[in-house]
């Protein structure tokens, strides 16, 4: 499977690419501010056709180039519909006093085309299958994105804002839960190999068995019980 990825515009959050393989369909996770740029120069670089926008949340900084992105390249975007509305009134997230503007009274709309996501849901793009679950905290609609593993790869799981190397999204905007956070992370992070590979919205890559043994917040968390037993695997 082929992922690339930048850190797009000055909040610099990570806008991915996926693919089965170069040359193929794709998937774009996340579109951030300005990022048509960085997006056409990955898909030239590995001759790729995207089919779908995919968005983590609804965060202006994961949003901000939906609609150009969507309607340049003519595909859907999939979202959670707990936070679509975020799409076309970004300020609602960030929790702004009265009288202020966002970013220069920046607006805001949804692509033509918009599908909502719902958890457990498995669909397939671009010949990938990926899972959906929902994972509330840092917004309502908060999800993440994982492709099973195959061959000698594992799996990889796109947490957003849900999970960073070392840290977890924040809880103090709008819509933030801190107990929502640490249910999300115990139920859909912490049943999943140690191998995984996390890609999140800001920051390094990292794995489930590293955040698992290193970082704070996952302290004291522990998988529900009935989660899926797959045991922890060595690698990346």
């Amino acid at each position: 499977m082929l992922v690339a990825g930048f850190p797009a515009g000055s909040f610099a959050a990570n806008c991915y690419v996926v693919a089965p393989a170069a040359g193929e369909e794709c998937v774009i996770v996340d579109p951030g501010q300005d990022a048509e740029a960085g997006i056409d120069e990955l898909l030239r670089e590995h001759r790729l056709k995207p089919v779908a926008v995919l968005l983590t949340h609804g965060h202006i900084d994961h949003v901000w180039s939906v609609a150009p992105v969507c309607g340049a390249k003519d595909v859907p975007a999939y979202i959670h519909p707990d936070d679509r509305d975020l799409l076309t009134d970004p300020a609602k997230g960030l929790g702004l006093g009265p009288g202020q503007e966002l970013f220069g009274g920046l607006t805001l709309s949804e692509p033509d085309d918009v599908r909502e996501l719902t958890d457990g849901a498995v669909i397939e793009l671009a010949g990938l299958r990926i899972t959906v679950n929902h994972a509330p905290g840092h917004t309502p609609g908060s999800v993440t994105f994982r492709t099973p593993a195959a061959d000698d790869r594992p799996d990889v799981l796109f947490t957003g804002d849900l999970l960073f190397a070392g840290s977890i999204g924040r809880t103090d905007l709008p819509g933030g839960s801190y107990e929502q956070i640490l249910d999300s992370l115990a139920r859909v992070c912490l049943p999943l190999p140690d191998d995984t590979a996390v890609l999140p919205g800001h920051g390094p890559q990292t794995t489930i068995g590293r955040e698992r043994a290193t970082n704070p917040f996952l302290a004291g968390l522990s998988a529900p019980s009935g989660a899926p037993a797959d045991g922890p695997r060595t690698g990346m």
